[in-house]
């Protein structure tokens, strides 16, 4: 990799570094390729995004950013996970570590916060910024449902002892 390419590289990781919402940093040894593609594939679907790079280079890149803390997990074989929904990444790695030992979680940065791979558990444990827009509309539109139900019961009720009065009266004939 030529000087220009590795600029680019660190240039591409800066934009990481400071625009994800959180990023995710785990070793990978042992892993085959086929397991490393379905680890994108799902970080795909989830919103995220995975990238191997060289530590030095993702190291220089943390170098004035909110995430500078987290270049202590940059060792060995590291690959990043990031995503700008702040559960989308550390769920996925954390599931996919689940599934395969050889995916160690080692920490990663939440904005200016530095986690511990426990820390990036406690984030995938939480709900996704989907799942919590949707328990919110449920919420807001539980009242409206509610109120409809009220406003509809008198007239079905009416409606329910015409039918009946009608009901005895094509008997009484």
């Amino acid at each position: 990799m030529d000087r220009a390419q590795k600029e680019k590289v660190v240039e591409e990781l800066g934009h990481v570094f400071s625009q994800a919402g959180v990023v995710v940093a785990m070793h990978y040894q042992g892993l085959t390729v086929a397991q490393m593609t379905e680890l994108r594939n799902q970080m795909r679907s989830a919103g995220g995004s995975v990238r191997v790079a060289k530590n030095k280079l993702a190291k220089i890149a943390l170098e004035g950013t909110t995430a500078e803390g987290m270049s202590k997990y940059l060792t060995g074989q590291t690959v990043l996970a990031y995503s700008n929904d702040p559960v989308a990444a550390p769920k996925v790695a954390a599931e996919f570590a689940k599934k395969y030992e050889k995916l160690v979680l080692l920490g990663g940065a939440m904005g200016t916060t530095i986690l511990d791979a426990d820390g990036v558990k406690v984030l995938a444990s939480l709900p996704s910024l989907d799942e919590l827009r949707g328990k919110l509309v449920g919420l807001l539109q539980a009242p409206a449902v509610k109120i409809a139900r009220v406003l509809a019961a008198p007239g079905t009720q009416v409606a329910r002892v015409l039918a009946a009065r009608a009901e005895k009266e094509g008997e009484a004939a």
